[in-house]
């Protein structure tokens, strides 16, 4: 007899309980906000809660929220399945099969052998090599958990068992802990620098044009720059001085590398095909706007080649669980998001919270969002949440505060990936890396907490002053 799929009942009694308290209290809303922008309100708030609670995995969540939203009349169904259509979320979706690409032909594991085997040779060498992988193949994938976790993780664990570091034995501090923990801070660094390097950076964009803000590939790139090379550079070396590894010299890494290249053979087709696609695919995205190839076609144009060269085949698009499910999700929540805005609620919120702030510096305005916007990501397991729950609501406030807007929507886009320097389950590399054992809970949190100071100081400050450089406030 066949068992009933799981699912965690328990988890259903915070959002249900707050759903609908927050429905109920329909008779004493706020004047401004329409009946209907409240309810969606109450469906929002619940769904980011079951969203936290898991009663379900999120996909499963976001089908009962859409089911529930429609339902209730809140949004009809001509307008709630439009968001299924987003070319955003569908850009994500795209480029969640190219980086399967770089998984399955090995070429994302090639350039990062390649890497170890030409900047090794210490310890910290081989954190900054294993860090550039991540930056080359980021523009490319929207998955960071994909670049961390698929590609990186199994380098990094191999590397560590070759010098003896493993957790199992209490040797982890040997070289594990040391690696794992950087790539960790540089993938969420690579994360921020590029708008197609984390699933909800693109949903960022989508969000910042419904406030009038045009926030381009370009554009995002150029303002991420500089703080990004700078924390690529500075946060690997405090890494290294606030939990140094034991082993300090790695001459025998070049040789592993050597090794394993030496096992791969040569450079296969598929592979050479794979990264001349990835080129185009980069270039596209970068020139995209003079040329009239929007970015998500650019990346259905990446997957067509990726099909009719054979690099992948359609069972492997098929199989790709994770854009699917993220297409799923992201869909309706941005739908949710998005029907807050056009109902009402953000408006209203945007108005009531600037005019508490009426009269404040809008620099004091803006460091206000972005800290408070930053830790509280404690009470969040996804980055792709948080931003879909706050980043509406907070650029909003920010621009009715009079902060620049371009300044306001990309700062709040970068802290979305910055603010995982928080938990060890802030993002979808965290329990990856975590989970390998090499760092113990307390060093992850107390870490990042020194780390979280040093991006809102760099990325506010001197990330300010260089998009100021730069002209775009």
């Amino acid at each position: 007899m066949k068992k009933l799929e799981s699912v965690n009942y328990k988890g259903f009694i915070w959002p249900v309980i707050v759903g609908l308290i927050l429905w109920f209290m329909t008779p004493i809303k706020p004047a401004a906000v329409p009946v209907a922008g409240w309810h969606m309100f109450a469906l929002f708030v619940a769904t980011i809660i079951a969203c936290i609670t898991r009663p379900l995995p999120i996909g499963g969540v976001s089908i009962v929220a859409f089911a529930l939203t429609v339902l209730t009349k809140t949004v009809p169904m001509e307008k709630a399945i439009v968001g299924f259509g987003n070319a955003s979320i569908w850009m994500i979706a795209m480029a969640f099969f190219i980086a399967r690409g770089f998984i399955k032909t090995g070429l994302g594991r090639r350039i990062a052998l390649n890497f170890v085997k030409a900047f090794g040779k210490r310890t910290l060498g081989l954190a900054y090599s294993l860090i550039g992988v991540d930056l080359i193949l980021a523009p490319a994938t929207p998955s960071n958990t994909a670049r961390a976790g698929g590609v990186l993780y199994p380098i990094i664990e191999s590397l560590s068992q070759s010098f003896g570091s493993d957790p199992k034995k209490g040797t982890s501090r040997k070289i594990g802990s040391f690696l794992i923990f950087a790539e960790y801070h540089g993938d969420m660094i690579t994360a921020a620098m590029f708008m197609t390097a984390m699933a909800a950076n693109p949903l960022v964009q989508t969000l910042a044009k419904g406030n009038g803000v045009n926030v381009t590939w370009v554009g995002w790139f150029l303002a991420a720059l500089v703080p990004g090379v700078i924390s690529l550079i500075v946060v690997p070396w405090l890494i290294y001085k606030m939990y140094p590894p034991e082993i300090k010299e790695t001459p025998n890494a070049k040789q592993w590398a050597e090794d394993q290249l030496s096992e791969m053979g040569p450079m296969t087709l598929p592979e050479k095909l794979m990264a001349v696609i990835f080129v185009l695919a980069l270039a596209l995205w970068i020139v995209g706007s003079f040329i009239g190839v929007d970015a998500t076609l650019a990346a259905f144009i990446a997957l067509g080649l990726l099909l009719l060269t054979g690099v992948l085949s359609w069972q492997d698009v098929l199989h790709e669980t994770g854009a699917w499910n993220t297409l799923t999700w992201f869909s309706v929540l941005v739908m949710m998001a998005g029907s807050l805005t056009s109902l009402g609620f953000i408006p209203w919120l945007s108005k009531a919270v600037g005019s508490s702030l009426h009269g404040m510096n809008w620099v004091l305005v803006l460091i206000i969002l972005i800290v408070v916007y930053f830790y509280s990501h404690y009470l969040f397991a996804s980055s792709t949440a948080h931003v879909t729950a706050m980043y509406s609501a907070f650029l909003a406030v920010a621009i009715s505060a009079n902060v620049p807007p371009m300044l306001a929507a990309l700062m709040l886009g970068f802290f979305g990936n910055l603010m995982a320097s928080t938990t060890h389950y802030a993002s979808g590399p965290a329990p990856v890396l975590f989970g390998s054992g090499y760092v113990p809970q307390s060093k992850w949190w107390s870490l990042n907490f020194v780390l979280g100071i040093f991006y809102i100081v760099v990325w506010i400050g001197i990330g300010s002053l260089w998009m100021k450089v730069l002209g775009m406030w």
